[in-house]
């Protein structure tokens, strides 16, 4: 089953072209990256995908409807979170998992959500006393509570130390095993080969490249999607 299927997606910015042709599909089950540096259309391209901004041409498709047209609907079935995404700083962790899961249909108990991404123990706290890691769990949680048939996650362990990175890297395992199809957006390498079944790399709004990290590792003659990333750079320039 796919559940993404993007299609000579265009989007510009003015004379700036973000997204410039863009053509992918996502199955049922799997773990998808976009790669790229800053610019490189990938956020534009989620946000397309989520519905929170109209392509200028080409088509979306998200579990078989339009996000542009379809977005409250599919946000019942989808879990988004984004990396500027920001919540007050007094509303307290339990508030948050309570209201987000008061939008859903059929949420799932947002009390065993909040156990399940160890987040009860601060869940009397305010969201601006967080840690940058325990704030990065808790959107997680948050995108999660809808249990949704799909999760776009955007940079979700920039900024994050070491630790934290890998407790997450756990979490989106889990989700994998759940059969929870995932849209990972990630300026970190080992992570995108850690966790993705293929992946896109982005460059001026196109894509340059897509496959598995092992295929791509392949095809440049290099050892790791890392040295098969510079590769690619290093042909662009």
């Amino acid at each position: 089953m796919t559940v993404i299927e993007v299609k000579d997606l265009h989007k510009a910015y003015g004379h700036n072209h973000a997204v410039d042709g863009v053509s992918f599909a996502v199955g049922k089950g799997e773990t998808f990256g976009l790669l790229g540096p800053n610019g490189a259309g990938k956020t534009t391209t989620v946000e397309c995908l989520s519905g929170l901004r109209r392509p200028d041409s080409g088509t979306v498709r998200v579990l078989g409807q339009d996000p542009a047209r379809r977005r409250r609907a599919l946000a019942q079935r989808v879990g988004v979170q984004l990396q500027e995404g920001e919540l007050p700083d007094r509303l307290k962790v339990a508030e948050a998992m309570r209201l987000f899961a008061a939008l859903y249909e059929r949420p799932d108990d947002w009390r065993a959500v909040l156990r399940r991404w160890d987040l009860g123990p601060i869940a009397a706290k305010a969201y601006g006393d967080l840690s940058g890691g325990q704030k990065q769990r808790l959107k997680l949680a948050l995108a999660l509570v809808g249990g949704p048939e799909l999760v776009v996650l955007d940079e979700l362990t920039t900024g994050l130390d070491p630790v934290a990175r890998r407790e997450t890297w756990t979490l989106i395992g889990d989700l994998k095993a759940a059969g929870t199809t995932v849209v990972l957006v990630s300026h970190y390498l080992d992570e995108a080969e850690e966790l993705c079944d293929r992946v896109a790399v982005l460059r001026k709004g196109r894509i340059v490249a897509h496959g598995s990290p092992r295929e791509l590792a392949g095809r440049t003659g290099t050892a790791s999607l890392e040295e098969a990333y510079l590769a690619l750079a290093e042909e662009g320039r």
